[in-house]
């Protein structure tokens, strides 16, 4: 996955998930930064079964702190880009699930 320079794009110029998506994955060339995507996103998806199995509703904001939390240390930390949910919050929500998705199908090295 090679890194692409996205400083002259601004996302909130993509009309489509179709074209944000290659955007998207271009802000995550780091192979750490994807992996603490995927870290945060499976925890939120355990903190999404702890909630449908006790119906305690503190899993959902668990949840939302862990994914958002380790994509944050990602693009901060390792990547050293401002994460894309800033301009353009659901589809870069909807990103990290595609995302999610081809890391899980091998697509996307892991």
């Amino acid at each position: 996955m090679g890194a692409t320079s996205t400083t002259t794009i601004d996302p909130r110029t993509l009309t489509s998930f179709a074209q944000f998506y290659p955007f998207y994955l271009s802000e995550h060339g780091n192979r750490t930064c994807r992996r603490l995507h995927f870290l945060g996103s499976s925890l939120g998806l355990a903190c999404l079964g702890l909630l449908l199995a006790t119906g305690n509703p503190w899993w959902l904001p668990a949840g939302l702190v862990a994914g958002y939390a380790f994509a944050w240390i990602g693009h901060f930390g390792f990547e050293k880009n401002k994460p894309a949910s800033f301009k353009r919050p659901l589809y870069s929500f909807m990103g990290d699930w595609v995302m999610y998705k081809d890391i899980w199908t091998g697509k996307i090295p892991f």
